[in-house]
């Protein structure tokens, strides 16, 4: 999969253009699956290449950086799951006060038309883009006509009759619900990052971890079962707890702190990707370190047993 980046897609093009898809893809689930899977075929069928379109910052975190919401997926991980699906091109706008200001009849001439010679495309019918969201599907639409590219819509997808959204899986990994988190994504809900050095309090309990700071606070927070990954090779069982620390050296910004059960090598400079199979609690401020230590006892005997009922 080649991946570009810029405030406009300016790659060279196929002969015959591109078939391609525009959104956020946060999380890339069964949703966008469908869209990335729908996507490639119509690629395949008129013999010219698939594309996406994405962005970078989200457009929420540019214009309200307070409110948005939580991220599902680093970029880096949603363009390792686009690349699974069979892509064969990312472009990454860069979202900033240019890119935000394109009008939406800007947006179809410099984007889609000039940028990407597309040729087809796929969105949902609530579909918006350009300055002030002023782009529908019906301006799409007449669009398509005008510059002669094909226009598809692509109906919702629903998952035990739910509308699976961003917005709904961020629902579940807040609920602490993990299952239906990955009913919605069509895989295990992961984090991923580098292990950097801590404070040490880990392996002073006799629980040393692996500390992963995270850049935005997560669509989760808690004390959970995982498994951990690297490189492509799974480390083995693992606790992960997601939160501020709130009983000794609390910090401002969530942090990912993995222990894992039984691996004991350096882990410093590496990176991690953890997957999230069930949560055992919620984080919790203790009155000492002997309370801590005893309660991280606990939820590495109930991983124990979490593994060994699930082999």
């Amino acid at each position: 999969m080649v991946v570009t980046h810029g405030s406009l897609p300016g790659a060279p093009a196929p002969a015959g253009g591109w078939a391609v898809t525009i959104g956020n893809f946060d999380g890339v689930h069964r949703g966008h699956r469908a869209l990335l899977d729908r996507v490639r075929a119509k690629a395949r069928e008129l013999d010219i290449g698939s594309c996406v379109l994405t962005f970078e910052p989200h457009p929420r975190e540019f214009f309200s950086p307070e409110s948005a919401p939580p991220r599902l997926s680093r970029l880096r991980d949603k363009l390792e799951l686009m690349a699974s699906a069979g892509v064969g091109r990312v472009h990454v706008a860069r979202f900033d006060r240019r890119f935000a200001a394109l009008s939406a009849a800007r947006f179809v001439d410099d984007v889609l038309v000039r940028g990407l010679r597309t040729r087809w495309l796929t969105v949902g019918r609530d579909f918006r883009f350009g300055q002030g969201r002023g782009g529908d599907f019906a301006m799409l639409e007449a669009a398509s006509e005008r510059h002669r590219f094909r226009l598809e819509s692509m109906a919702d997808v629903l998952q035990d009759g739910e509308r699976v959204s961003s917005s709904a899986v961020r629902r579940a990994l807040a609920a602490g619900d993990l299952r239906r988190a990955e009913r919605l994504l069509g895989h295990t809900y992961t984090i991923s990052g580098r292990v950097a050095h801590g404070a040490k309090l880990g392996r002073n309990l006799g629980f040393p971890t692996a500390n992963i700071p995270l850049r935005r606070s997560p669509p989760l927070s808690g004390i959970y079962v995982v498994e951990v990954e690297v490189d492509g090779e799974k480390l083995g069982p693992a606790v992960a707890s997601v939160g501020k620390r709130p009983t000794v050296n609390p910090v401002a910004r969530p942090l990912l702190e993995v222990h894992l059960l039984d691996f004991h090598q350096d882990l410093y400079g590496r990176h991690l990707r953890v997957c999230f199979l069930e949560k055992l609690r919620d984080e919790e401020k203790y009155a000492d370190l002997i309370q801590l230590k005893e309660a991280i006892a606990r939820d590495v005997h109930r991983a124990r047993e979490y593994f060994a009922r699930h082999g």
